[in-house]
């Protein structure tokens, strides 16, 4: 009875190596991010003559839509860090401690996870940030009919504008 007892926590404790396909999907999904977005930055900037060559009502237009367009990059290379946190913090936690990480005295320790609450906090901070730029971007074209429309505005950002500070609250 213990040695099949030994053999199935041998093969209980061996399958964490699942965990390697969330891994490297990650790290493919988020290099992909970074790629497209660093794409779309690039003929976001090859308008950049189109933007001079414009009148002054063109040139107010594409500004607005040229905003949007960067925030929307933000957006994806945010999107990309997440992916890229959620690759190395699961990598850490399941798998091994990264070595160069750890040895290295220019790493960073923003990408040092320590457990489970510390990566699903570091995973919330960036989504959270990915919120505050979405809604900037949207806002961007909102119209507002009347007044109601503004109040909810307002208070959208109030929203925003609270979680941010409950989020750098919990830092302390």
């Amino acid at each position: 009875m213990k040695l099949v007892e030994k053999y199935f926590e041998r093969l209980l404790w061996n399958s964490r190596q699942m965990v390697l396909t969330a891994v490297i999907s990650s790290l493919l999904l988020s290099l992909l991010l970074f790629v497209i977005t660093a794409l779309d930055v690039a003929n976001l900037l090859s308008h950049l003559t189109d933007y001079f060559a414009a009148s002054a009502t063109g040139r107010k237009e594409m500004k607005i839509e040229m905003v949007a367009h960067t925030v929307g990059a933000i957006d994806g290379f945010l999107l990309a860090t997440i992916l890229l946190i959620f690759a190395l913090g699961l990598y850490e936690l399941f798998i091994s401690e990264i070595d160069e990480a750890k040895d290295s005295s220019h790493s960073s320790k923003v990408l040092v996870i320590n457990s489970l609450d510390d990566l699903k906090s570091k995973l919330a901070k960036v989504i959270l940030m990915i919120l505050v730029v979405t809604f900037f971007e949207v806002s961007l074209s909102m119209e507002f009919p009347n007044a109601l429309d503004l109040l909810y505005f307002a208070c959208g950002i109030l929203l925003v504008s609270l979680a941010l500070y409950f989020a750098s609250k919990s830092n302390h």
